[in-house]
């Protein structure tokens, strides 16, 4: 590392030079860390971040403003950026397209970390086909009121179902409060069969376990249970990938495990802090994932058996809306997270009544993809308020429209 100024440094990896500015930004108050002990983190752990994430499109997800503010999302790679970075031109399901950044390196990462991007979030392709997933991955999401010993039996199912088909299950901790298991695949079937071929495991994990596991895509009718997310395999779709670190107040990173410490280890014990003795020490879970690839084959032949999966009913007013089942309200939309939250709390001071029926997965806040950055949207399931208690809609708490400005055709 070289000085330069009070206002920048750099960092060799690789045989570059790269440049870090603002290196002494606080940008984890909690536990004091920098952008420079960032940009360090990931060239401490830099073989096992781009097992990951190299060699892969990836999405920009800048946190500019600091972690109390939405991240934006930033498909194109920044004009003017070095010549170790690689690009690949994605074409998306909506007709749109863009040149995304390719990590090759360490020093990709911590050009990367300079920018703001906390985690590294690629798609399931690599550069050189991108037409053709070499991943499944599988999202285990625990509703309010799941704790860990639910969502790790859900995983050691999923790794059951997962091996009765031919396929070999690689654990991680999120970062937040789920796991994921990656599973490498020969890279010979599109995205439409991946998608089905993950949908067909969660199904499969739902009737090994039902009540404990859900492939149900209504957030609304998961109930306390683990949502399999399948639709993370979608073409458009990108998951924080192992050594990301993660927006939470104590530098939190999705950390890969080897099986037998799935039980024992809790997320909370793999931050920016921890990790890297950990990587030094024991080196990387997941280093032979590359050379376990499988084939879908036995999943796909599951989805042949299965038959399609159950789809909710849709309006007849022309709009194929889908009516859900559930007695549902809406209580808001904002910005961030944090008025999400402080709005419900609000809906709820007004309600107490109808607060005190409701059960921790009956409160739904959701991150809406908005054009650029999340924004969030909150509502009640009101299945457990006696029919003749529950409110009808009324006037949002907070009303925030994240397309506001913006133009197309039919928008009132």
């Amino acid at each position: 590392m070289t000085p330069s100024s009070k206002s920048e440094t750099f960092l060799e990896a690789g045989g570059h030079d790269v440049r870090i500015s603002n290196p002494d930004k606080v940008v984890f108050p909690e536990p004091g860390l920098t952008k420079l002990d960032l940009a360090r983190y990931y060239l401490s752990v830099a073989d096992g971040a781009l097992r990951g994430a190299g060699g892969r499109p990836m999405v920009l997800k800048r946190f500019v403003k600091g972690l109390t503010q939405e991240p934006f999302f930033q498909k194109r790679v920044p004009e003017g950026h070095p010549d170790f970075i690689d690009t690949a031109t994605l074409h998306y399901a909506r007709g749109t397209s863009a040149e995304e950044a390719v990590l090759r390196d360490a020093a990709g990462l911590a050009w990367v970390s300079n920018l703001g991007c906390l985690d590294l979030n690629p798609h399931a392709v690599r550069a050189e086909d991108l037409d053709h997933p070499d991943e499944l991955r599988v999202d285990l999401d625990p509703m309010p009121g799941v704790d860990w010993s639910q969502i790790v039996d859900v995983a050691f199912i999923a790794r059951e179902v997962l091996e009765d088909h031919g396929l070999v299950g690689w654990p991680k901790t999120s970062g937040s409060r789920g796991l994921h298991i990656l599973v490498r695949i020969a890279p010979q079937w599109g995205f439409a069969d991946v998608r089905l071929a993950a949908e067909t495991l969660a199904r499969e994990v739902e009737n090994r376990a039902p009540g404990l596991a859900t492939a149900r895509w209504w957030k609304e009718e998961r109930g306390e249970s683990v949502f399999v997310d399948f639709n993370q395999n979608a073409k458009d779709r990108t998951v924080a990938s192992a050594y990301s670190i993660r927006p939470l107040p104590d530098a939190r990173v999705s950390t890969p495990l080897d099986w037998d410490e799935v039980r024992a280890r809790r997320p909370e014990e793999f931050t920016v802090l921890t990790v890297p003795a950990r990587f030094a020490e024991a080196g990387d879970p997941h280093a032979g994932i590359d050379d376990a690839a499988g084939s879908l084959d036995g999943l796909l032949a599951l989805a042949k058996r299965l038959g399609p999966a159950e789809k909710p009913p849709r309006a007849g007013d022309g709009a194929g809306r889908r009516v859900s089942q559930m007695p549902l309200i809406e209580v808001a939309r904002t910005k961030t997270k944090p008025e999400a939250l402080a709005a419900l709390e609000q809906w709820k001071t007004a309600n107490p009544e109808v607060a005190g029926s409701l059960h921790p997965a009956d409160e739904l806040v959701d991150g809406m993809r908005g054009s650029s950055s999340q924004w969030y949207r909150v509502r009640i399931n009101l299945q457990h308020v006696a029919e003749a208690d529950r409110p009808e809609q009324g006037a949002l708490v907070a009303d925030y429209d994240p397309w506001a400005g913006r133009e197309w055709p039919g928008r009132p």
